[in-house]
């Protein structure tokens, strides 16, 4: 058997691993002037997100048993969450961000086991936002596995939540998280701008390389699959204008996001497990803009992080809604209220 027909091969038998998968997709823009991350969040249902500003110097716990790990965070965060209980996506004052997406091959520590500090897996992106300043300072201390991550079952349903965590910042630097087999494989490099759901990571990789060859001219896969996404936004995130300017930019980033996203509503019998996107985000890092678009509400409107205290001690709320259709307009800062914090779901 030739090569290029081994590679055809092997490609169509990672798609067809990674069909029946939750989706959202993660994608960074690194431009001459602009660093930008973006994603996707794909739900069956509404995943009941509010946005929500939280400050530093907040004692943490890590949730998870009487080994839990504890923390105060160094910086304060703005958050989007997920069934007020946990923090999916959001970013710290010093533009680092962190993504939680689904994966269904993740496997955690068996818990009976482990002699490391845990964390629940509520907390996992809070955790990088309140402690890290970088990418690459995060990873350092990552690396070293000083806990290990302890999953619980998704609110209302008879599954656990299997995630992986990305984390990009102001440099374009990148990073996932994955933990495979019980144990935590970290994929650290610049070059990693993108992250959909299944396979994993390193499969997404090789599929990519496919479509590459390809070429992204020639023909780009248009299905809701993860790998499909994961080929479509490597290509347009590197093809959109990298000299434009600040608004341009942004436009060039929001198209590629959306052109990975699924459409509302959709609801196909072969693919069960392909969900509507029902929100997105970007973050400009340098500018410390964080940019919310809901798929049920006409506006993008996005919170100016250079422009709040997060030394006050104040847990700050932007309600958002059934859907996330309640209406905001441009800067939103001064619609949050304060409020008392929500509380992460610990891992029983």
């Amino acid at each position: 058997m030739n090569k290029a027909l081994q590679k055809v091969l092997f490609a169509a038998g990672l798609m067809f691993a990674a069909e029946m998968t939750s989706a959202c997709t993660r994608v960074i823009f690194q431009g001459n002037n602009e660093i930008m991350t973006a994603r996707s969040m794909d739900w069956k249902s509404d995943v009941g997100t509010n946005l929500w500003i939280l400050p530093s110097e907040v004692k943490r716990s890590g949730l998870a048993g009487p080994k839990s790990v504890q923390w105060t965070s160094k910086y304060g965060s703005v958050v989007a969450t997920g069934y007020d209980i946990a923090t999916t996506d959001g970013v710290n004052e010093k533009g680092l961000m962190a993504n939680l997406l689904w994966l269904v091959e993740s496997e955690y520590p068996a818990v009976q086991k482990n002699t490391k500090a845990t964390l629940s897996i509520s907390l996992w992106a809070q955790y990088v936002l309140d402690n890290f300043s970088s990418v690459d300072e995060a990873i350092k201390f990552l690396e070293k596995e000083p806990f290990v991550v302890v999953s619980d079952h998704v609110p209302g349903e008879n599954r656990l939540a299997t995630l992986h965590l990305s984390i990009s910042d102001a440099t374009g630097d990148s990073a996932i998280i994955e933990y495979i087999n019980g144990k935590q494989v970290i994929h650290h490099n610049r070059k990693y701008q993108v992250m959909t759901n299944s396979p994993t990571f390193d499969q997404q990789l090789a599929l990519n390389t496919y479509w590459q060859q390809i070429g992204g001219t020639t023909m780009l896969p248009g299905t809701n699959r993860a790998a499909d996404r994961f080929a479509r936004a490597s290509f347009y995130t590197n093809a959109i204008p990298k000299n434009a300017d600040q608004k341009h930019s942004l436009a060039g980033v929001f198209s590629v996001i959306r052109n990975a996203s699924v459409p509302f509503g959709l609801n196909t019998e072969e693919e069960p497990n392909i969900s509507s996107t029902r929100w997105r985000t970007v973050i400009d890092h340098k500018r410390g803009l964080y940019f919310f678009e809901s798929a049920v509400s006409p506006n993008v409107f996005w919170v100016d992080l250079k422009d709040i205290n997060f030394k006050d001690g104040q847990a700050k709320k932007l309600e958002l809604g059934a859907d996330q259709a309640k209406v905001y307009a441009g800067k939103a800062n001064d619609s949050f209220k304060v409020t008392k914090p929500f509380e992460f779901l610990g891992a029983r």
